[in-house]
Formats: structure tokens, sequence, C-alpha cells
């Protein structure tokens, strides 16, 4: 390497040690203890430590305070979160499955799909038999429900029965002829309970005199309100909530096939309850006190992580364009990524996702909101992000980092691998939807198909697949056969078989890289070419300790402008 002059020469190492700082990838720090450190002249103990605790004393702090944030913080809040959770799931689970019993005639557990009606009286039955459940809830339910009443000046019925059916509708099969004006009548009778108050003349009717359309009816619905509270939810300390029930009864006869299907649909709505008061229950003041703590730590945490970030790109930039004007040379794009910290950007996203997760859950608690699905999923995946960042840890050590490195290695060639294999994927799952599709239940939609692929090519559900295939057509039941045949060939005997050898090979490049030589890149190289110490004094310069509330630390204002990296 060139002499220059003395500026040049510290302006050299001041990057140099920059570099030192703010690198501390496996890979890097794997590199200064063959290379660097040893032509430094640091004792072997200082490599160690150098390799565990890159920053001193304030970096050990900061790795054990990150390292206890998922067992400390993270799962407490989100187990007291699910538990809540759960609860909230299971009410609704469980007040649906009581729907159904209730306003479904004949109804029985796992005849979702086969319920159904066959004939105009039993239509008829079916539809009289939940308007009479539903005028009969307070003498008949174990549960406590109240009926939901229409707004005033609106539409005052609390139960309405509506058919839909072809405005104009003539079909002759004797004849082979048909008339149809597909414009769609919807047709509404209003049922209310017993109410001191009377009726409009227009709802005074009686709903079994309601005629159905069956030469071209679409389908009926039943669709009604019911109120109820949730109170188990005093077992975690919590307030109850109020749910409004909005049940639609669907009989199906858009598909005219003399099989009307019968669904129920239940929507719940959370709100808070107006006049709630609950003997001896417990203060929430310390559940929301640690809410507020997660959120500063997480903020703080956010803070730090994006600080660091963007000193990374910035000496990423100054190193760039150092390099150039030093060697004429431009920095390849994967030493420009080593500048930027992957396990950073992962602690960003959880902290985001954490925050915005414990404002929703405050405001669930508070009753100011109710999707609690949102919040899960905002919560769960922080909490997925934070525990995989653990392994960051682990990279520390060369006995237990052998998974990170791997995956570091392979990625590239198995996101090509899958993108090649996508292709064939996507073409088996359009195929089988569109041939298969009438004959198979396993390939009715997009989803399913691929959800039936994916399960062949792990092992499962084989046989299953093979025997329930419709043989009322020999040509469709021979193309499954080819088709399942040459699936299952295909991507568990060669592409599943390649994939793992695309893993299998990036293990052994690693193992005989730790073995052998190390490949150095161009920042490797120039970390390396640095031979003093930087406790060795030749680049102090006289100046005051600066300090701040998000670095502490003792720079020359010119070590500053090196951009230092934690």
């Amino acid at each position: 390497m060139q002499k220059g002059t003395p500026n040049e020469m510290w302006g050299h190492c001041g990057v140099c040690w920059a570099l030192l700082g703010s690198l501390s990838v496996p890979g890097v720090t794997g590199m200064l203890e063959r290379g660097g450190l040893e032509c430094l002249g640091v004792p072997q103990e200082r490599k160690v430590e150098r390799k565990l605790l890159p920053h001193g004393d304030s970096r050990e702090k900061q790795l054990a305070c990150e390292a206890c944030r998922p067992g400390l913080l993270v799962s407490p809040r989100l187990i007291l979160f699910g538990l809540s959770n759960q609860m909230v799931v299971t009410f609704k689970e469980e007040n649906t499955i009581a729907f159904k019993h209730l306003f479904l005639k004949d109804y029985m557990d796992g005849t979702d799909d086969s319920y159904a009606v066959y004939t105009q009286r039993d239509l008829y039955d079916h539809v009289f038999y939940a308007v009479d459940k539903y005028l009969a809830i307070p003498n008949e339910t174990i549960g406590r429900y109240a009926y939901v009443r229409g707004q005033s000046g609106g539409n005052q019925s609390a139960l309405m029965l509506c058919q839909q059916y072809y405005r104009r509708g003539r079909i002759d099969p004797a004849n082979d002829t048909f008339n149809i004006d597909p414009k769609i009548v919807t047709d509404c009778l209003g049922v209310d309970p017993e109410d001191p108050h009377p009726l409009p003349p227009e709802l005074d009717r009686s709903y079994k005199n309601f005629t159905f359309k069956f030469h071209k009816l679409i389908n009926v619905t039943i669709q009604f309100k019911l109120k109820a509270i949730n109170i188990q939810t005093i077992i975690n300390n919590e307030i109850p909530d109020c749910y409004t029930f909005t049940i639609t009864i669907t009989f199906d006869n858009k598909a005219h096939s003399g099989r009307v299907k019968i669904r129920l649909d239940n929507r719940a709505d959370i709100k808070e309850c107006k006049d709630h008061s609950v003997f001896g229950r417990g203060d929430n003041s310390f559940r929301l006190f640690f809410d507020v703590v997660v959120i500063l730590v997480c903020s703080l945490s956010f803070i730090l992580c994006a600080r660091s970030i963007i000193r990374g790109l910035m000496l990423q930039h100054e190193f760039s364009q150092f390099f150039q004007r030093r060697y004429k040379q431009s920095v390849r794009l994967s030493d420009r990524m080593e500048f930027l910290n992957g396990w950073y950007i992962l602690l960003v996203i959880s902290d985001v996702l954490t925050v915005l997760g414990t404002i929703m859950k405050i405001g669930i608690e508070s009753k100011n909101f109710a999707d609690y699905d949102v919040c899960s999923i905002l919560l769960g995946t922080s909490t997925l992000l934070v525990w995989v960042g653990v392994i960051r840890y682990l990279t520390f050590f060369q006995k237990y980092n052998i998974l990170i490195v791997t995956l570091r290695v392979a990625l590239p060639n198995v996101i090509r691998f899958c993108c090649c294999v996508a292709v064939i994927y996507l073409g088996y799952c359009f195929c089988g939807w569109i041939v298969l599709g009438p004959y198979h239940v396993k390939f009715r939609s997009l989803s399913m198909v691929s959800e039936c692929l994916f399960s062949l090519i792990n092992g499962d559900d084989m046989f299953v697949t093979f025997a329930e295939m419709q043989q009322n057509s020999y040509l469709v039941w021979l193309f499954s056969q080819i088709y399942l045949y040459t699936f299952i060939s295909l991507f568990i005997y060669m592409v599943l078989s390649l994939f793992i050898a695309l893993i299998t090979g990036s293990y052994e490049t690693i193992k005989h890289q730790c073995e052998g030589d190390t490949p150095v890149s161009q920042l490797h190289a120039y970390i390396a070419e640095c031979k003093d110490s930087p406790k060795s004094g030749k680049y102090r310069r006289d100046s005051a300790s600066t300090c701040s509330i998000f670095c502490c630390c003792e720079r020359a204002p010119l070590q500053d402008n090196t951009m230092l990296v934690n």
C-alpha cells in the first residue's frame, strides 16, 4: 500500500478503525481474529474478548439488555393477551354452535357441508322452525340473550325474513324451453317478538303466510341480532365485554339442483358495556404500567437501532468514496452490504410491530378498540422476530452459529431455485384445479389445490388423495393418475432432493472454508492493512469528551466524523 502524507495516513487508519468498530458480523469478526488482530499483536485472551464483546463494556450491557428483552417483556405480555384473546374466540365459537342447535332443525355437529333440504315442505318447516325458536328465546335458551330491535325512524322489525328470486322465470324441462329475466327481486317480511308498542300496519302480518316462489327462487335468508355479555373475562381481571351477534341463516337455491343448502353465519361486534360493576375486581393499573414500559423500551430500542443503521449507511458511503479516491476501484455490493446490519433491521421491524400492537392492546383493555385479530397478528409477529433475533447472540460462538452461516450462504441459491420450482408448481395447481376440481373435493379451489399438493410433497394423505377421486369419467380418472404420479415423482424424488442438496452443499462449502484459507474480500483486505492498535495513542488528539443520552464515549471530534456504529 502506498504511503501518503501524515493526514492521509491518519485518515486511512481512522476509516479503517471505524470499520473495525462498526462491523460486528461473524465474517468480519472472524477475519479480524485470523488476520487483523494477529498483525496488531493483540494477546490471545484479548482476541476472545473482542469476539464476544466487540465494543467494550457498553456493548456488553447492550447485549445483556437485548438478550433479557424476550423473556422479561415480550413473552409475559403475549401470554396475558393470548389468554384474553382465547376467551374471546371461544365465546364466539361456542355461541355460534349454540345458535346452530337452536335455530337449525335437526342439526348435528359436523354436518355443515351436508346439511340441506330437498322438498318444499321441508323448506317451510326449517324456515318457520328458526323463526319460532327466535321468538321463544327468553323461555328456552340457557344463555342470557336479548333482542335487538330496529332503530326508530327506520324498519321496526327485529327479524327480517327475505327471499330473492328472478323477476320473471318460466322453466319447462318437458319442452326444453325457458324464459328468464335475470334481474333479482328481494321480498322481505318483518317479524317482531312481543312488544307493548303497536307495529306499523305494513309489518303486522303473520310470517307463516309467507309464500316462496320455488320456480324462480334464488335463496331465502333470515337475519336478526342478539345481545350477550361475556362475563368469563373477569377470570383474567378484565371488565366483561358486551357482544352484538348478527345471525344470518341462508337457504341457498342458486344452483336449482333440487338441493337447498343451509348455513348459519354469525358475526360478533364487541363494545364497552354502558354500566358495569364487578364486586372485588382488582386494579389494572399494573398491567397498564407494564404496557407503557414496553412502549418506552421498544421506542428507545427503535431509536438506537435506527441510529446504528443510519450511521452504518453513512460509513458505507464514506468508505466507498475513500476507496474510489485512493485505489480507483468500486466497492463490491457484497462488501457494501456488510455495513448494513440485518439484525438491527429485524429489531426495528419488531419494535414497530410491538409498539403498534401494545397501543391496540391498551385500547382493547380500555374498551375503545375491539379488533383482537389485528392486535394478535402484530404482537405475535413481533414476538417471533424478537425470538429469532436471539439467534444473533449465538453467532458470537463459532460452534453455535452454523445455522445462521449456512442459511446466509445458501439463501441466494435457494431463492433462485424456488423461483424456478414455483413456475412448475403453479402449473400443476392450475391444471389440477381446472381438470380435477369438479371431481375431487381437494381440488375445488386454488388454495385447496396448493394445500393438497404441498401435503403430497411432505408425504401426507397420498392414499386418501388417490382414493377420493371420483370415477364417473374414466378419461378424467386416468388423467388424475398420470397427474398425481408425475407430480409426486418430480417433486419428491427430484425437486426436494435438489433442495436438500443445495443446503448440504452450502454446509460443505463452509466446512472447507473453516478448514482452509478463507477468501478475503476488498473490505477485509483493507481492514487487515491497519498495523497499529487504536489504543496505541498514534491517532489520539486532544479534545474534550462528549456525552449524550444515546452515546457516552470519549472521542475526538475528528473521530466522531468516522461515524462509529455500535
